[in-house]
């Protein structure tokens, strides 16, 4: 099952990835932060240090990725063709 539908590009997740190496996902309701690690880590094929999920108010959930490798973001932003 895929959890990570897609990736976020607001002004303020376009900002972290160039700052602090993360990149925001859309996710399932239900996916927890270990499967979302696991899925990012083998479809991607990057490093994840750290996984932080929040509801937002219109009912999605956000999952906040930060990769171990300095620049990793900005790499996986440019092939997703988000910046």
């Amino acid at each position: 099952m895929s959890f990570v539908l897609y990736a976020l590009t607001t002004e303020k997740a376009v900002g972290a990835i160039e700052r602090d190496n993360k990149l925001t996902f859309i996710v399932e309701g239900k996916a927890k932060k270990a499967e979302v690690k696991k899925e990012i880590e083998a479809k991607y094929g990057e490093k994840v240090v750290s996984v932080n999920t929040l509801h937002t108010l219109d009912g999605r959930k956000k999952a906040v990725v930060r990769f171990e490798r300095a620049g990793a973001a900005s790499d996986l932003a440019a092939k997703l063709k988000l910046i």
